[in-house]
């Protein structure tokens, strides 16, 4: 027999997996959707190539440099980005469904699996802006190191957001990032942005030990 307790749970737990309807339009629709593999399929390539082209051209420890701060870069775009475009609350009718579509449905339902990483369609013009950047400030060949540690760090977010919410980690600093992120999601919004990177969140004073702290001196 099913008590009431458990029942409640099972539906939260369907709420929370639920993959509802974003775009009228059928492919639209399916295209919000991808599966957590996509990214590895699109990106590793990438960054292989990348990766040959930096040390092929640059020396080994400008490459590694190089690498270092595309990657930093990416960790801060993923920091500021949670925090100020996924969370904006946008004026308006229009303005609530943009966030919505944005990130508001991954709030909604956290632990639908389609939608944890980011469709190509909107990783791919983000990475195409980051090197036609990454182009302009440090040309050629430092661009394809640079380029090569800013998507290995897109792709590791993209990874770890999805670990973060479907597997069960082993290792004591997947555990806080999966905590962190928890925390984020159930108990403040406000804090916790660093999905991948969570330092960040101890830089800018948005960590939940921030919060703590500020809590003890009061």
């Amino acid at each position: 027999m099913t008590t009431r307790s458990e029942s409640d749970g099972a539906a939260l737990g369907d709420y929370l997996t639920a993959s509802p309807r974003l775009f009228e339009n059928p492919l639209l629709d399916k295209l919000s959707r991808v599966h957590w593999t996509v990214p590895l399929y699109a990106y590793a390539p990438a960054i292989a190539v990348l990766a040959y082209l930096s040390f092929t051209n640059v020396s080994a420890l400008a490459a590694v440099g190089c690498m270092l701060l595309g990657y930093i870069g990416w960790t801060l775009i993923e920091y500021f980005g949670h925090r100020y475009l996924f969370h904006w609350e946008f004026p308006g009718q229009f303005g609530k469904r943009l966030h919505f579509l944005i990130h508001g449905v991954h709030h909604h339902h956290p632990s639908d699996p389609l939608r944890l990483v980011m469709p190509v369609l909107l990783s791919g013009p983000i990475l195409l802006a980051a090197f036609a950047v990454i182009a302009v400030l440090f040309g050629f060949p430092l661009t394809w190191p640079v380029l090569a540690g800013f998507t290995a760090g897109y792709l590791a977010y993209d990874m770890v957001h999805y670990h973060v919410h479907h597997r069960e980690p082993t290792t004591r600093f997947g555990r806080m990032l999966r905590r962190v992120h928890m925390l984020h999601h159930f108990r403040d919004h406000d804090r916790g942005f660093g999905v991948s990177a969570p330092w960040w969140d101890y830089v800018f004073g948005t960590s939940y030990a921030s919060e703590s702290a500020r809590g003890e001196r009061r």
